[in-house]
């Protein structure tokens, strides 16, 4: 009887807990694909910053649509920044929770020219 009882609280709790840790995983390779985008983007160019990003976040399934560079190249003088945004749509794996999934971004900023 205190099983059945508590069972549905415990499972609950074994849910959210893999669903957090999804998206802090989700959420750090984000994080990690922009700043290699980035670091890409500021030493050698926007030739292959996007694929990086790609490249990075395999397992997510990122695409090249889902990056965002900002300015889209580096002058050669001054003291820009520039900068990578990922936006992925994230999907809850169990369904449980209400509302379908969320909006994860990843963000990497870096002068031009290292």
């Amino acid at each position: 009887m205190e099983f059945a009882l508590l069972l549905p609280v415990l499972l609950l709790l074994v849910v959210g807990i893999m669903e957090f840790g999804r998206a802090w995983y989700t959420q750090a390779t984000l994080a990690g694909a922009a700043r290699e985008a980035v670091r890409e983007m500021a030493i050698h160019g926007p030739a292959n910053a996007t694929s990086e990003a790609v490249n990075y976040s395999t397992g997510l399934g990122v695409t090249a649509g889902m990056v965002a560079i900002s300015p889209g190249t580096c002058p050669s003088t001054g003291n820009t920044d520039v900068t990578v945004t990922i936006t992925y749509p994230y999907t809850y794996l169990t369904g449980l929770i209400p509302g379908g999934g969320l909006t994860l971004r990843g963000m990497g900023k870096m002068r031009c020219n290292g």
